[in-house]
Formats: C-alpha cells, sequence, structure tokens
C-alpha cells in the first residue's frame, strides 16, 4: 500500500509509523510520520530542485504528520452509525480552556452536536477556518451545538486561545489530551468532523467536504459539502445521508 505522491523507488514500509489506510479496513488508526521524514527518504535533494507548490505541501504535511483516514463512504442513506455511546468514562477526560473537566454532551434542547478535530500546526486544517466559520454560523441557530477539539497534549490552552485569534475560529474549544473524544468520535486526522445526536449517538464521521482529494491534491473549490449535508438532513428531522467519508489531513498522534 503506498502513499499517491509523485515518489519514485521509496520502501515506505521501512518505518512503521508511515502507513496509508485502505477503505477495506476503516478502523485501523493512524500514526504521525516522524520529523526525519525528508532526510531518512531523500527528500532533501528534492527540496533543493525547488519543488511546486503542490509537493512541497505534501511534504510539510508528511514532516508533521499527517495522513489519510480511509473510510467507504455508505451510498446507502437508510445505514447510519448507531453506536450507543451512553456510559463511557471517557468524557472525564475531557477539558474546557480553563481547565475544567466538562461534558460536551450535556446540552439540552439541541438536535446535534458537531466535534471538528482541528490542531494549530496542521496546515490542512488551518485553511478550513473559513468554512468552519460558515458552517458554525449556519446553523448555530438551528440547533446545532460546535466545538473545536484539540487532541495534542502538548497543545496548552493559551497555545489554543492564540489558534482560535489568529485564525478568527469560534471560541468553543475543548482540550481532549487523553484522546476520550477522538475515540468516541472516530477520528483519526485533523480536520475530521463527528455529528451526534442527542443520546450520544454518532451518525457521522468524516471530512467536512471535498476539497482535499488527496494529500497534495486539492480542488479549487469543494464540490461536495459532507458536513453541511449531514446537518442539513439532521435538522430536518431526515436520515442522514451516508455515514462516513474518507477525511484527508495530519494524523492524529496516539496517546503516549
Amino acid at each position: 500500500m503506498a502513499w499517491t505522491l509523485p515518489t519514485k523507488g521509496f520502501d515506505w514500509s521501512a518505518d512503521s509509523r508511515v502507513r496509508a489506510e485502505s477503505t477495506s479496513s476503516p478502523e485501523i488508526p493512524g500514526h504521525g510520520c516522524p520529523r526525519s521524514f525528508a532526510v531518512r527518504f531523500g527528500f532533501t535533494d528534492t527540496l533543493r530542485r525547488k519543488p511546486s507548490p503542490l509537493w512541497a505541501l505534501a511534504v510539510t504535511l508528511l514532516m508533521s504528520g499527517c495522513g489519510i483516514r480511509s473510510s467507504t463512504v455508505n451510498p446507502s442513506p437508510s445505514v447510519p452509525v448507531t453506536e450507543n455511546l451512553q456510559a463511557s468514562s471517557s468524557i472525564r477526560t475531557v477539558f474546557d480552556l480553563a481547565g475544567q473537566s466538562f461534558d460536551p454532551f450535556d446540552t439540552a434542547g439541541v438536535k446535534a452536536i458537531v466535534f471538528l478535530f482541528v490542531s494549530t500546526d496542521c496546515p490542512i486544517s488551518n485553511r478550513y477556518a473559513p468554512e468552519i466559520r460558515r458552517v458554525k454560523e449556519k446553523f448555530a441557530r438551528a440547533g446545532v451545538r460546535l466545538w473545536l477539539v484539540y487532541a495534542d497534549p502538548d497543545t496548552s490552552a493559551d497555545a489554543i486561545k492564540k489558534h482560535l485569534h489568529d485564525y478568527q475560529l469560534p471560541p468553543e474549544a475543548l482540550r481532549d489530551p487523553q484522546h476520550g473524544l477522538v475515540r468516541l468520535s472516530q477520528a483519526h486526522v485533523t480536520p475530521e468532523a463527528a455529528v451526534f445526536l442527542p443520546g450520544r449517538q454518532l451518525v457521522y464521521h468524516g471530512r467536512i467536504d471535498n476539497r482535499y482529494a488527496d494529500l497534495g491534491k486539492e480542488r479549487p473549490e469543494a464540490t461536495q459539502h459532507d458536513l453541511e449535508d449531514v446537518l442539513e438532513a439532521v435538522v430536518h428531522g431526515k436520515p442522514v445521508p451516508y455515514p462516513t467519508a474518507r477525511a484527508v489531513g495530519c494524523y492524529i498522534s496516539d496517546v503516549k
């Protein structure tokens, strides 16, 4: 199994931390790419030859921890993800930016709760800031509660606050250093979305839209807005159109 990048003759299996996950095994968690990637796999010569912007973005992502969480999109709208998550102690490890333990499911009168997994240093995640603002504003009055979730345990509350300010992101943000929400949401990369109904019923997890077809393959603009389509269905009381869609971004590294 290989990365779809313009490289030749590299043995990707030489480092078990570098993986691409197939659509036949969507539940295999991703692992971070080693920061010594460029040196170990001989990218230094390529970098000296003034690579194209797309190639530079791909190499940046690989060096910072990146990947594709491949999920088979279920074409049938009548097969939602119906996992009962009501009795999870993992939520006790979720914190607000004041450092207090926080249960984001303890919210009355909402139709859906959305978790958007983001990070401060992922280029793809940061480029979604305008779309995150748009989705937040569109559904804020429709009974949808949206939270940004930072899963990197090394990212401090102050760093998150600066990130929110710099990218003009919504202020509702949580820290998930033990990956309680990551596991409940079946998230593997940033950015990635998870939509829950009341009762902690996961009905969608995956990409925000199809702007990124693959690493280094970005459309001028998205042609399918997956998260928006799911939320439209939820607020109008209709079945979600699909339970999952492949997300492209930076790997959420396993908790050490």
